[in-house]
């Protein structure tokens, strides 16, 4: 008869606990190579961010992000497990000037790899050089004008590198670089290049989705161009000053009834102002947006007589977006702005 030789206890469970030892530091070097289940582990401060990680990085990245669906990222206040989930990440992509605690947490985080896509294009308005210019864009004249040369933003970015190193200020610049498909476009590129040194094994692929996402932007914007070409007025008013890039790149002029702060409220002299504005230049639509109040808009609508309709910052993707992703919100947004503004 054969017997199987024992094992003694004490030899069984130390060998047990040598393996949840081994297992325990794998899974520990893991989380401090800024990866999970092998791959990249990402944090994008809020939507715009998100979206272009998860675009770029593809199967090779595990993102995650600061501000959830429905929260006005402006507000945002980090809470402690947030604060250690960017310490723990192998790549952080934020926008410097969205979001103060988001800055502020993330200037003390000590990873080699993390991105300010404000570094990445430029986020200063230009009316001086748009009046300058004087486009004629088959309406009266706009205030602004546009300069819609070449698709890079003419200041010589080095678009791989984190940090431009050209000198640009950006101090009084608008955060809202997304709403341009151009300046995304070169955010886009930018974070491609900026993965492939945080993650060599697969530069190859974030280049090439990188470029492929900035492709589909400037297909975006070729739709914007032509869709607004032609409009009976140039004048938009909306709740949130959010649109700047965005009617500096069309020749659009926008005027804001608050001001970067989505939850400002307007004084009585602004919106006696608003009104002559809205006679003036033929104005028909007062906008709004998703994730903050419509009162104000409504208020001014009905005194004015005009119509209201969301146009959509994309701070945020919720049930109430008209759409799924950036490019359908978009999307929305243009037909919108065709509506409001007359296009022929």
């Amino acid at each position: 008869m054969n017997v199987r030789p024992l094992i003694p206890t004490a030899v069984t469970a130390g060998a047990a606990a040598l393996g949840l030892l081994a297992l325990s530091a794998c899974s520990t070097a893991d989380a401090s190579d800024g990866r999970e289940d092998g791959k990249l582990k990402v944090v994008a401060s809020f939507y715009p961010m998100q979206f272009l990680a998860e675009r770029i990085g593809g199967d090779h990245v595990k993102v995650s992000t600061l501000t959830k669906p429905g929260v006005e990222p402006h507000d945002l206040e980090l809470k402690p497990r947030q604060a250690a989930q960017l310490e723990k990440a192998g790549y952080i992509l934020y926008l410097k000037g969205v979001q103060p605690a988001v800055d502020t947490a993330i200037e003390k985080t000590d990873i080699d790899h993390k991105t300010d896509a404000a570094k990445l294009t430029d986020t200063g308005l230009h009316p001086e050089k748009a009046e300058a210019d004087g486009h004629d864009h088959g309406a009266e004249k706009d205030d602004h004008g546009h300069d819609h040369g070449a698709e890079g933003d003419g200041h010589g970015h080095e678009q791989g590198a984190e940090d431009d190193g050209h000198g640009h200020e950006h101090g009084d610049g608008d955060p809202h670089i997304w709403l341009d498909p151009l300046k995304y476009a070169q955010v886009a590129e930018g974070v491609g290049a900026a993965l492939a040194k945080a993650d060599p094994d697969h530069a190859a692929d974030y280049r090439k989705n990188a470029a492929a996402l900035s492709g589909e932007l400037k297909a975006l914007h070729t739709s914007f161009e032509q869709g607004l070409k032609n409009t009976t007025t140039r004048t938009f008013v909306t709740t949130h000053s959010a649109f700047g890039h965005l009617a500096e790149r069309y020749g659009l002029k926008q005027e804001g009834i608050a001001g970067i702060d989505p939850e400002a409220e307007p004084s009585p002299a602004r919106i006696k102002e608003l009104q002559t504005v809205a006679k003036s230049d033929r104005v028909t639509t007062v906008f709004f947006e998703t994730l903050a109040s419509d009162r104000t808009a409504k208020t001014l609508a009905g005194d004015t007589g005009l119509r209201t309709d969301v146009l959509d910052p994309l701070e945020g993707i919720t049930e109430k977006s008209k759409g799924r992703d950036y490019f359908e919100v978009m999307n929305a947004n243009l037909t919108a702005l065709k509506t409001a503004l007359g296009a022929k």
